[in-house]
């Protein structure tokens, strides 16, 4: 694996970013968290987020911490990544319909709002979203993208392990990875 690559675990909300960093840990591949957002019910095995992520427009100091290591951020920060770093993106795939889901059931069990926007138009929205970003890491030549479905996780974990290994040098271990995999966890079948 190339130490002053970053390894960026990216997807809509709710799409298996927590369980790829998970198991990216397990496989052996060190994972820059900082353990502010701890496991809950809607993420019983940690969120595994980095709370600088967030403020990557304003500071990029932190991506020196990052190479060699996964770190998670949700797809619509990616185009701030700035174009001096190498990264390696592995972008989970998840129907809209389960990601919408798994989101209303999320809001609901904190007491938020559930129907500010229709679940329709936000399936268009979130569609539009991941079509434009895909294009975007397309495009990017400091960016190598590999696209992981989250379903396809669960249904064949070796498999999608033994993919996400390869893609990354194939220096995890993918049997370790699969341990990961907790197909009770996937709530929101559609």
């Amino acid at each position: 694996m190339d130490q002053e690559v970053i390894t960026i675990v990216s997807g809509l909300p709710r799409s298996g970013t927590s369980m790829m960093m998970k198991m990216l840990e397990a496989g052996g591949m060190l994972a820059l968290t900082d353990d502010i957002r701890t496991a809950d019910e809607d993420n019983p095995k940690g969120y595994y987020e980095f709370e600088r992520v967030k403020q990557i427009e304003s500071d990029q100091a932190w991506l020196d911490d990052a190479k060699g290591k996964a770190v998670k951020m949700v797809s619509a920060l990616l185009k701030h990544l700035p174009p001096s770093y190498s990264y390696n993106v592995i972008f989970m795939r998840r129907q809209i319909e389960e990601v919408l889901a798994s989101q209303q059931k999320m809001l609901a069990r904190r007491g938020e709002a559930t129907d500010a926007v229709s679940d329709e138009r936000l399936a268009g929205l979130f569609a539009k979203h991941v079509e434009m970003i895909e294009a975007w890491l397309d495009n990017q030549p400091n960016i190598d993208v590999l696209y992981v479905d989250y379903g396809q996780v669960l249904e064949k974990p070796l498999v999608q392990a033994q993919r996400v290994n390869l893609f990354l040098g194939s220096t995890l271990t993918a049997e370790n990875m699969v341990c990961i995999v907790d197909p009770d966890l996937y709530r929101q079948r559609r």
